[in-house]
C-alpha cells in the first residue's frame, strides 16, 4: 500500500511520515515544494520525496499518477499570517491547492483523502459560546480560515458527488520543536523550545490565557487514527481534536517548562493588540465527535508534553537550531 502526504517534510507531515514507517508501511511518499529534509534526517532514505507545489495541477496530478496512493494525507497549505499577507496566494494554495488533490484523487482513484483542517474556521461572533462543538457555527473573520472551510465543504461535495471517502481533522494551537511562522499563539511552542535551549523568552498573553492545544505527536497519531477508522464510524466528517484536559493556562505551561528546568528565564510582556484579539476569538473546544465516533483519546498532558518536547530538542538539535 502506498501513501501520499502533501507538506510532508513539515511540522506534522514528517512525524506522521515516522508514525508511518514504524508501523510498517510499504510506501511513504512526501510531496513538498522544497524537499528540506532537516526535519526528517532519520527516515530521509527511507521516503520517496516528491518535489512538488499543490498549487500547480500538473505538479499534482503527476504526484497522484506516480505514487498510486491508497490514501492522502493533505496537510500541505499557506499558514494564517502568510495568509493574511498574501490572500491571492493564499487562495491558489489552500483552495485551488485542495481542489487539486481531491480532483487527483477521483480521477486516480484514491481511496481516501484525509485534510487538515483548523479550529481557525470558528469565528469571533460567538460570544455567548462558552465551548466549541464540532456543529458551532462557522463564520471565520480570517483568510486563512475561509479556505479551510472552503475545502471542508469541497471535501463534503466530492463525497457526495463521487462517493470520495474524505475526512478532515479541525487542528488547534499545535506545539513542537521548529516551528518558525508566526502566529499569537506561537509562545506555547516557543517558551519551552527557548528555554530548552537556555535562551530567555517573553510571553505576550496573560499568565490566565488559555489556548486549546495538541502536541504535534498526538496531533500526527490523531490524524492516522482517523484514517484508520472504519468509514461507517465517520459520521461528523470533520473533527475537532483536542489535548488532554484541562486546557493548560499559559501560565500553567511557564511552570511545567520551570519544573523541568528551574533556571528557565520566562517572563511576561503583554501584548495588549494579541489579547485583545485572542479574547474575542478564542474558546475552548470539545472533541467529543472524535472520541465518541473513532475512539480519539490523546496521551499527552502539559507536563508530559513539556517533558517530551526538552528532550526531542536536546536529543535532536540539528532539526531544530535556527
Amino acid at each position: 500500500m502506498a501513501v501520499l502526504i502533501t507538506g510532508g517534510t513539515g511540522f506534522i507531515g514528517g512525524e506522521i511520515a515516522r508514525m508511518l514507517l514504524a508501523a510498517g508501511e510499504d510506501r511513504v511518499a512526501l510531496m513538498s515544494r522544497s524537499l528540506n529534509t532537516k526535519r526528517i534526517p532519520d527516515i530521509a532514505d527511507r521516503v520517496e520525496l516528491i518535489r512538488g507545489d499543490i498549487a500547480q495541477y500538473t505538479h499534482v496530478l503527476h504526484a497522484v499518477k506516480q505514487v498510486k496512493p491508497s490514501v492522502i494525507y493533505h496537510l500541505g497549505a499557506m499558514l494564517s499570517v502568510p495568509s493574511e499577507a498574501d490572500p491571492a496566494g493564499s487562495i491558489q494554495t489552500n483552495v485551488m491547492g485542495t481542489y487539486y488533490i481531491l480532483e487527483a484523487a477521483r480521477l486516480f482513484d484514491v481511496e481516501k483523502v484525509i485534510f487538515s483542517s483548523s479550529i481557525a474556521t470558528f469565528g469571533s461572533d460567538i460570544e455567548d459560546v462558552e465551548t466549541i462543538l464540532d456543529d458551532t457555527l462557522q463564520r471565520p473573520p480570517l483568510i486563512y480560515g475561509a479556505t479551510k472551510l472552503f475545502g471542508e465543504s469541497l471535501g463534503r461535495w466530492f463525497m457526495r458527488k463521487h462517493g470520495l471517502d474524505f475526512r478532515g481533522v479541525r487542528y488547534p494551537g499545535v506545539v513542537g520543536p521548529g516551528v518558525r511562522s508566526p502566529g499569537v499563539v506561537q509562545y506555547t511552542s516557543w517558551m519551552i523550545e527557548e528555554s530548552a535551549k537556555a535562551k530567555p523568552f517573553a510571553i505576550w498573553v496573560k499568565p490566565e490565557m488559555r489556548v486549546p492545544l495538541l502536541y504535534y505527536k498526538d496531533a500526527a497519531r490523531g490524524t492516522i487514527e482517523l484514517a484508520n477508522a472504519p468509514r461507517e464510524s465517520i459520521k461528523s466528517v470533520n473533527y475537532l481534536l483536542d489535548g488532554a484536559p484541562p486546557t493548560p493556562t499559559a501560565e500553567a505551561l511557564a511552570s511545567a517548562v520551570k519544573k523541568r528546568l528551574p533556571n528557565a528565564q520566562i517572563s511576561w510582556e503583554l501584548n495588549v493588540e494579541i489579547q485583545s484579539i485572542l479574547d474575542r476569538a478564542m474558546k475552548l473546544i470539545d472533541d467529543g465527535a472524535a472520541r465518541r465516533e473513532w475512539g480519539w483519546e490523546p496521551e499527552y498532558d502539559a507536563e508530559r508534553m513539556v517533558e517530551d518536547f526538552i528532550e526531542e530538542v536536546r536529543t535532536n538539535p540539528d532539526r531544530y537550531d535556527d
